[in-house]
């Protein structure tokens, strides 16, 4: 399955960055599929915000990119937990209003003082489907639902052992140009097990990005996570983590290729909490 899916992100590349080259050549004959299909992605796009994405909240926009993330946590009893792909992967609009993302496994490697264990956490699948967008200049809002799922195929330290279903609604709001401006975008979703509650609970997750826009690259953030979970280790408790941060974007490299980069720091801010803090960092390629 790992293999399959970083052959279809290299496909995908392929074609965006060599796309912009062909314009021409596709005008002049016949519509092919991938012509019909990137006409309706810029459609989609064409009919929202062009706000970034931020590190942590899930953005309400529809996206067509690859994306790989990282997260280097501080836990408590000097455990260190590192995140290679926080199970992103590949987001793709496959209508006018619905876009899927294909995760890819994180690997996950926890230090702790008995020792060192590494291994695969669980496949994730995300449908979106966005029920109401406007550009900058005639609303400057997106207001979407998604629904995630894990898939138990994970490493037996970091699998949830069972599916987890995560319903989730989305809601963005901006203020200012495509050159510059400020928005709220934020996310309220359960994570619900398909079997046992007791090894994960039931989180219930708010996450609210506030995000600015400066010399036209540039996208500072501050975010808040609120967590309470019901069942499980955590029951009946709540955590607040802020993360600080920037991501630069969209820098073009060819055609419809271009590159995203972010760098973030997440502090634990309530008496409970599942970690002390994290270094975050994203890169993407949209396309």
């Amino acid at each position: 399955m790992r293999r399959a899916a970083v052959a279809l992100v290299i496909a995908i590349l392929g074609v965006a960055g060599v796309r912009g080259q062909e314009e021409d050549a596709a005008r002049a004959g016949s519509e092919g599929f991938l012509d019909g299909y990137f006409r309706m992605v810029e459609r989609a796009q064409a009919s929202q915000p062009r706000w970034i994405s931020p590190l942590f909240t899930t953005t309400p926009r529809l996206n067509e990119r690859f994306r790989y993330d990282f997260a280097f946590q501080a836990r408590p009893g000097g455990v260190d937990l590192a995140n290679y792909g926080s199970g992103k992967g590949v987001e793709l609009i496959v209508t006018d209003h619905v876009a899927v993302t294909f995760g890819i496994p994180a690997y996950l490697v926890r230090d702790a003082p008995r020792g060192t264990q590494g291994g695969w956490a669980d496949e994730t699948f995300q449908a979106k489907y966005r029920f109401a967008s406007a550009t900058e200049e005639k609303g400057n809002y997106v207001f979407s639902g998604f629904l995630g799922v894990s898939v138990p195929t994970g490493s037996g330290a970091f699998t949830a052992d069972v599916p987890v279903y995560t319903p989730t609604l989305a809601y963005g709001k901006g203020w200012g140009t495509r050159d510059g401006g400020f928005d709220i975008q934020s996310t309220l979703g359960v994570s619900i097990p398909g079997g046992d509650k007791g090894r994960v609970g039931i989180p219930v997750v708010w996450s609210t990005t506030f995000q600015g826009h400066v010399a036209r690259y540039f996208w500072p953030e501050l975010e808040i996570a609120l967590t309470h979970w019901t069942d499980g280790p955590s029951d009946d408790k709540w955590q607040a983590v802020a993360t600080v941060g920037v991501v630069a974007g969209r820098f073009p490299i060819a055609g419809r290729l271009h590159f995203d980069v972010g760098l973030g720091y997440q502090r634990a801010i309530s008496a409970y909490r599942t970690y002390d803090s994290a270094w975050l960092v994203t890169a993407r390629l949209p396309f």
